[in-house]
């Protein structure tokens, strides 16, 4: 891989005129792009071709917060309406920024399925991709990953044995003019999950929530939302004001949540076994810090069983609408349990992140899910089933 020197100089944040700069912001595009000025990207990057995301609901959640006992407010802020249905089309935005500055001509990745689609879609900018993701993936997640046309790779193993792949590909004369999003332009790419936190504070009246729920796979978005909410303090954007962090994860694969538990700073990696598979990162590189901001912030990290998972897949979408992939029921599931345990007050304002669609992980539902009765086309066969209320 060839070695180039950064086109695109780090940004400084903006300093000095707080109220301006919040002008600035809420004029701007309906998108990740109206915080440009706080990111490492051109100031001209909203007329570039890209997709563009961001700006999501943040869901009052009413019914859920009933189903749960919160009354400090629940919110889920939900990115499933991103481009490709996941928050990942966040951290590949800025990714293709970077890699149109350095003159990459392929976009690739190892990925759990979201990220996969997010590269994949990166043929609007003009990138031809080739990604690489574990054999075993759900239908879903292949499909969106291989319908915008570039190359999908599948490896077998997890995907700790794809991103060891990787690292070598990286390291040899194939990967030339290759930007690997998620490896050499890692450090852009971190800072698209920040417009998470941005996004958040700016929906609740330039506010930061008491609490905040996150899914957790590398651990890499839940670092950066804590670098957001530092970000915004620092520029006079919000209040000064504690927030405590909780990480969420699958029983299954939960390498972060045993390390917090059992008081370790390190974390040791794990064989993933979970239905989960967008978290199914057995070695998460970001994870040791992820331990420091929870303990930092009087936060916490939990896991929960796949049922438990489906379970709060369900829930939410009986009680707001949401369908949410396995990443969401996991954190969802998981909040449910710090209630439970006492962990998380619910007297306090709340924010669960929902990172995609449940569109992408039909098969982890499928199995309970279905008509509720099967009928002959008539009346009399409709009141025989009881369902005329």
């Amino acid at each position: 891989m060839r070695c180039v020197s950064a086109p695109l100089r780090w940004h400084d944040l903006p300093t000095g005129d707080p109220q301006g700069l919040r002008e600035r912001i809420e004029a701007g595009p309906n998108s990740i792009w109206r915080y440009a000025p706080l990111l490492p990207v051109p100031a001209d990057v909203a007329s570039k071709p890209n997709l563009n995301p961001g700006l999501t609901p943040l869901v009052k959640a009413h019914r859920l917060a009933g189903e749960l006992g919160v009354t400090g407010g629940l919110y889920v802020k939900d990115d499933s309406g991103n481009p490709t249905h996941s928050f990942k089309d966040r951290v590949v935005a800025i990714a293709v920024e970077a890699a149109r500055a350095f003159g990459f001509t392929t976009l690739s990745c190892s990925s759990t399925g979201n990220l996969a689609g997010a590269v994949g879609a990166a043929a609007r900018a003009g990138f031809r991709s080739c990604v690489f993701i574990p054999h075993d993936l759900e239908a879903g997640k292949v499909v969106m990953a291989a319908v915008y046309g570039g190359e999908l790779v599948a490896v077998e193993g997890t995907y700790d044995d794809v991103n060891r792949f990787c690292s070598e590909l990286i390291g040899d004369s194939l990967g030339e003019g290759w930007g690997f999003v998620n490896v050499n332009l890692r450090p852009y790419y971190g800072e698209g999950s920040k417009t998470l936190a941005y996004e958040i504070c700016e929906q609740l009246g330039w506010e930061i929530p008491d609490q905040i729920v996150i899914p957790i796979a590398s651990g890499s978005q839940l670092t950066k939302i804590d670098k957001g909410l530092k970000e915004l303090i620092k520029l006079g954007l919000v209040e000064d004001k504690p927030c405590k962090i909780f990480g969420a994860q699958a029983e299954g694969c939960s390498p972060v949540s045993r390390a917090f538990k059992d008081g370790h700073d390190v974390v040791r990696p794990v064989k993933p076994n979970t239905i989960a598979k967008s978290l199914a990162i057995g070695n998460p590189a970001d994870g040791p810090y992820v331990l420091d901001i929870a303990r930092r912030t009087g936060g916490a990290v939990e896991d929960v069983t796949d049922e438990q998972v489906v379970d709060a897949i369900k829930l939410l979408a009986r009680t707001e609408g949401i369908f949410a992939e396995t990443a969401g029921g996991v954190t969802v599931g998981v909040t449910k349990k710090l209630i439970e345990t006492g962990q998380l007050d619910p007297a306090r304002t709340t924010v669960v992140l929902n990172t995609g669609d449940g569109l992408k992980t039909l098969d982890a539902v499928a199995p309970t899910t279905g008509p509720t009765a099967t009928i002959k086309p008539s009346l009399d066969a409709f009141r025989a089933a009881g369902l005329a209320g």
